[in-house]
């Protein structure tokens, strides 16, 4: 182990990749890593990379003063969308990417982060005869060793295919998607387990987008509608505090959150208007009735793997209904706007009524939310919130405060209540972990520009759970906390060092009768070093220490990568090799890794061993490339012997 360090610290250090590549990483690192600790929501980092690719390949026109336009980059907070949406009115068009790091609220970091996502162009209607097509194909295979088994009936590559087309004000795409273990081609009708398509109109006049087929849509702070990105919380980011609204056709492979329909968004000067209409099935889990044969719905699989007979029968068990109107006015400095969703399904759903943490849980088969919203700028002040209703009256209430008092320093406040019984299918507000209520709780956080290239963030999260939830059976309350430092003495170097502290409670099962509530402490020291020996090269560096008490364990990662761009040849290399021994799952490490585009991996590596890959990309001209990853997983079983695991991915991607 200690000749294993030596040869980690005499070597060079993790990597920004290079170009647009660099910037995807570094954007979502920490939220992706975040996410994936969040067993809740898998498909949440997945969802974060793809938003940033398609952001990638339609740049977001900063100068077209369009608030909708600019709040794409979802990155930016409220108070960042709204200066910006200021300047550009009073002050004209941007001419130079350099002239955004001195409008208030934004700084060099800022701006690096952007540059692969916006265009200084303005958005003009194309005429009819000077419509040029643009096609991209993906395809996409994996096969990882621990997959091999006997129980699933299909083979154990995941497949995944994507086309998209753009001819002019016209787009469109289709999905094919695969699991492991999955049959390729099934059913009478021979098709992939998962199949989806759309095909989209985006205009410049009153009819703004219509999409007909399958899109997600996210209005206002999230808490009624919002099947596109999750609005999970970082403690010390304030760019995961800002309202949209917004319909996007769907690219993303979570099989249940997405509408299927036709959706369309229409503006008339300062009002829009948002229209949406789906159909689609979900899987769940049947039951009946015992003295009769009534069907209803026990609970809804969320998974999307359908590899056994019993996963397969419940792949579509249901239909869902769902419509909803979105309304919203632009005043001078200010923004209301007004939700209303339904959703009925084709089953009752009926609760189990044994259990007291499933009072609040929904029952029956129509759920209406009405929701209502406003943002708005007092100087250097943004105001935010969202209170939503359903047909109980129960509710979901989110309030924002930012504060810019110095062009060096930003505060924010969130306090968000969502009350036992208030359920939105199809809606993630700020910080939410499920369907279901239960949370009242407060965020504070500052972004601070101490010195020249000096930056210090810092935030706490203070969560009330006033009902039973997951191994609680009694109310509940848990706090996070974080301080990072971030310093970047030229363009070629960057240090990062973190502090996290969690606090959360759980039953202790030691004593007989009603459990008791025992405390669970987490604390994790993070250090990180960056450095470009020239433009085709970066290395670096990663410490990761870890101390979770009880059951008072203890890990250690140490992470080094490399990034080389070969000068003579197209061709691109990814290598990491990475160290850890935790003493139980509680310590447990979760690393962001470079994977392949519009995929990602984020292991969680436990227990005494290694995690390396090395990804190699191919130029093929200037129309398509092949991307390879060889990842290898060994693990100590004991003192002689080792598991491992290994996993190939290959990608062929070509646009024309």
């Amino acid at each position: 182990m200690i000749k294993s360090v030596l040869l980690i610290l005499s070597v060079s250090f993790p990597m920004m990749v290079l170009c647009q590549e660099t910037k995807l990483s570094e954007a979502v690192v920490s939220i992706a890593e975040e996410l994936a600790a969040d067993d809740s929501d898998p498909e949440a980092a997945s969802n974060y990379v793809g938003k940033l690719n398609d952001l990638a390949e339609d740049p977001v026109k900063i100068n077209s003063s369009d608030q909708n336009e600019i709040s794409r980059l979802f990155f930016l907070s409220d108070f960042q969308v709204k200066v910006l949406l200021d300047y550009t009115r009073s002050s004209g068009s941007i001419i130079s990417i350099y002239e955004l790091a001195n409008i208030p609220g934004f700084d060099k970091e800022t701006v690096e982060m952007m540059i692969p996502f916006i265009t200084l162009d303005i958005k003009m209607t194309m005429p009819s005869d000077s419509v040029r097509w643009g096609n991209s194909v993906l395809m996409n295979l994996s096969l990882r060793s621990a997959d091999q088994d006997t129980v699933s009936s299909g083979s154990q590559w995941r497949m995944l295919s994507k086309y998209k087309f753009r001819a002019g004000s016209f787009s469109g795409g289709v999905t094919v998607e695969k699991d492991p273990g999955e049959k390729f081609l099934d059913g009478n009708t021979k098709l992939p387990d998962f199949l989806s398509a759309n095909i989209a109109y985006t205009g410049n006049g009153p009819v703004r987008k219509v999409i007909v087929g399958d899109y997600s849509a996210r209005f206002g702070q999230g808490t009624n509608i919002n099947s596109g990105i999750r609005t999970g919380l970082s403690i010390t980011s304030q760019g995961y505090m800002s309202a949209r609204d917004e319909i996007n056709p769907y690219t993303s492979t979570d099989e249940n959150n997405f509408f299927r329909g036709v959706a369309a968004e229409f503006s008339f000067e300062k009002l829009a208007v948002s229209l949406f209409f789906s159909k689609n099935s979900s899987d769940a889990t049947l039951n009946s009735k015992s003295d009769t044969s009534e069907n209803y719905v026990e609970n809804f699989y969320l998974a999307g793997i359908h590899n056994t007979p019993a996963t397969l029968l419940k792949k579509d068990a249901i239909s869902e209904l769902t419509c909803g109107l979105n309304m919203s006015y632009n005043f001078s400095n200010t923004r209301i706007g007004f939700t209303w969703s339904e959703n009925r399904f084709s089953l009752p759903v009926r609760m189990k009524t044994d259990d007291p943490a499933d009072i609040y849980k929904f029952d029956g088969n129509e759920n209406n939310i009405y929701s209502f919203s406003y943002n708005g700028l007092i100087k250097r002040i943004l105001l935010f919130s969202e209170l939503s209703l359903n047909d109980l009256k129960k509710y979901a209430f989110v309030q924002g405060l930012s504060i810019r008092p110095s062009d060096r320093l930003t505060i924010n406040f969130l306090f968000r209540d969502y009350s036992g019984g208030f359920i939105s299918f199809h809606g993630k507000g700020p910080g939410s972990e499920t369907p279901t209520g239960n949370e009242r709780s407060t965020l504070g956080n500052f972004t601070f520009e101490a010195a020249k290239h000096l930056f210090i963030s810092g935030g706490c999260d203070i969560q009330h759970f006033l009902w039973l939830r997951y191994r609680n059976s009694s109310p509940s309350w848990g706090m996070r906390q974080e301080l990072r430092f971030r310093f970047l003495p030229t363009e070629k170097i960057t240090f990062d060092a973190s502090y996290n502290y969690r606090y959360s409670m759980a039953d202790d099962n030691k004593t007989t009768g009603i459990p008791g509530q025992s405390e669970i402490k987490a604390k994790s020291f993070n250090f990180a070093f960056r450095y470009a020996l020239h433009d085709n090269l970066n290395l670096g560096t990663r410490i990761d220490y870890k101390n979770a008490d009880p059951p008072g364990s203890r890990g250690v990662l140490l992470l080094q990568e490399l990034n080389y761009r070969f000068r003579k040849w197209p061709v691109t290399l990814w290598i990491r090799y990475c160290l850890f021994n935790t003493d139980t799952w509680d310590s447990r490490f979760y690393v962001y890794e470079n994977d392949l585009l519009y995929s990602f991996s984020i292991p969680a590596l436990s227990g005494m061993g290694s995690r390396s890959y090395i990804m190699a990309k191919w130029e093929i001209g200037d129309f398509a490339e092949i991307r390879i990853k060889c990842a290898f997983t060994s693990i100590a079983e004991n003192s002689n012997s080792y598991i491992n695991r290994n996993e190939i991915k290959m990608q062929f991607r070509a646009w024309f």
